[in-house]
């Protein structure tokens, strides 16, 4: 009978908090690693199968619901509990999803064992890259109707999950490429794991700016020794090892604390940018089904389209560019898809454009009252203070399925609104305290802290403005 294992405790003292309770973790997915191969497996299968099976049955009647009909059922567990539910995750557990549930990610790398193990190219590794595909993902889920329609959900989800095997089975060498340059999902995942209570660090730390590397046993391409941050973490437990001196150590802290001292984390541009265009793109893909000003323009520019007799415009697109469901009573136009693409992208870059401008400012007064750093460096910093709203507005927009499913549950309107205004207040005083808190790591004195912090509670202000309908209809 094997001697239970033991954690080595020579070498290096655990900080943070719950040691214990994260030793056992540690303990637990070192006997157990064998099982997260068949968790994968598992969730691979169920994940397919929510997916197809819908495709060979009925369309659900008007009067289904998810407690009658698979179809629906489907549906629901998809688009209102784990799409949201996921993102909440991240808070308690970091990116826990992406290593130990996920099945794109882990069809990915068993593509990648078997496959061609080519060099990852330039214009994968580009930073931009995930923020690309989750704006593109984003907007072509709101033109085929993936919330609505079995066939539309399966075409989403179904193309990324062939993008993320055909990555794996030509480029990288026994890693995870998808996860770490192009899912969009995983970047959202990973700059909201900033936040989460969980990280792992390096019994030995190193030195360095070393924050890539395929020399690793990280299937992520984390440089191990000199790891810095929590967001390409997948938490797959492989560089955990409780009884070696080196290696990485799981750590419990408290919600919000790399953020709060971001300069020594790796901040980067490509995560504001996402937050910025992310934010506003989620806003986009509400708002157009909701606002009059959406209705309007269609009317305006429908009747434009006629006079210039541009009649294509008013034709049918294919069913994997937009909802094309004549027996559901749904079907979009040339027209349609490009007014809903443009809308959201409007919405993403006004968003993005004020959010910039009250961030640039914040920066500048920072600047003059002492902070610390060049302008580039505190803009960059100042920007994180909008993750808390940036990933409620996820939670609004796009992972609106949530609340029809409380709804579902028994709770009546105004509940199900007082949860959505009560979590969007919880993210705007969280944000409020990071902008506090950034500004001090650069160097503002507390007392002119307000003078700083106007910029970004406007910033908060304009995105709740934009959720309103959201929050009160």
């Amino acid at each position: 009978m094997n001697a239970p294992l033991q954690p080595q405790t020579s070498g290096f003292k655990r900080g943070g908090y719950l040691t214990n309770t994260a030793r056992e973790i540690e303990v637990f997915f070192l006997r157990y690693r064998t099982i997260v191969s068949l968790v994968h497996v598992g969730m691979f299968v169920l994940f397919v199968g929510l997916l197809a099976v819908p495709l060979f049955l009925e369309t659900p009647p008007e009067d289904a619901s998810a407690l009658n009909n698979f179809t629906n059922f489907a549906n629901m567990l998809i688009w209102g509990v784990w799409f949201p539910l996921v993102f909440v995750s991240v808070i308690v557990t970091g990116r826990s999803w992406c290593g130990l549930l996920c099945p794109m990610g882990a069809a990915s790398e068993w593509a990648n064992k078997i496959g061609f193990k080519r060099a990852i190219p330039k214009w994968v590794q580009w930073p931009g890259t995930p923020v690309v595909t989750f704006v593109f993902v984003t907007i072509w889920a709101q033109t085929v109707g993936a919330r609505d329609h079995a066939a539309a959900m399966a075409i989403v989800f179904g193309t990324t999950m062939l993008a993320a095997i055909l990555l794996g089975l030509f480029f990288g060498r026994d890693k995870r490429a998808w996860c770490r340059h192009m899912c969009p999902i995983g970047l959202a995942l990973g700059v909201y794991s900033r936040m989460g209570a969980v990280d792992f660090r390096p019994k030995r730390p190193k030195e360095g700016e070393r924050l890539w590397t395929e020399k690793t046993a990280c299937p992520t391409m984390i440089d191990l020794p000199r790891k810095i941050e929590s967001r390409h973490c997948i938490e797959c437990f492989k560089c955990v090892q409780p009884r070696a001196k080196g290696g990485l150590y799981m750590r419990l802290r408290k919600p919000g604390e790399e953020i709060a001292t971001i300069r020594r984390h790796n901040a980067n541009l490509s995560e504001i940018m996402f937050l910025f265009l992310g934010t506003g793109t989620a806003i986009g893909g509400f708002l157009w089904l909701v606002l009059n000003s959406y209705q309007s323009l269609r009317h305006s520019i429908g009747n434009f389209v006629i006079e210039k007799e541009w009649y294509w415009l008013a034709e049918p697109g294919p069913i994997w560019l937009m909802s094309n469901y004549p027996a559901e009573r749904e079907v979009f136009r040339w027209l349609d898809f490009f007014l809903i693409s443009g809308y959201m992208l409007s919405w993403a870059a006004g968003i993005a454009l004020v959010l910039s401008i009250v961030t640039g400012v914040s920066a500048w007064i920072s600047g003059k009252l002492g902070g610390t750093g060049t302008d580039r460096q505190r803009f960059v910093e100042l920007g994180y203070q909008f993750l808390p709203i940036a990933m409620i507005s996820l939670l609004l927009g796009l992972g609106s399925g949530l609340f029809e499913t409380l709804a579902t549950l028994g709770l009546n309107d105004a509940a199900v609104s007082g949860v959505k205004g009560a979590g969007f207040v919880g993210g705007a005083l969280w944000s409020a305290w990071l902008g506090a808190r950034l500004l001090q790591q650069q160097g503002v004195a507390r007392n002119k802290l307000w003078m700083a912090m106007w910029p970004g509670l406007i910033g908060t202000a304009a995105v709740g403005a934009a959720w309103a309908p959201a929050l009160f209809s």
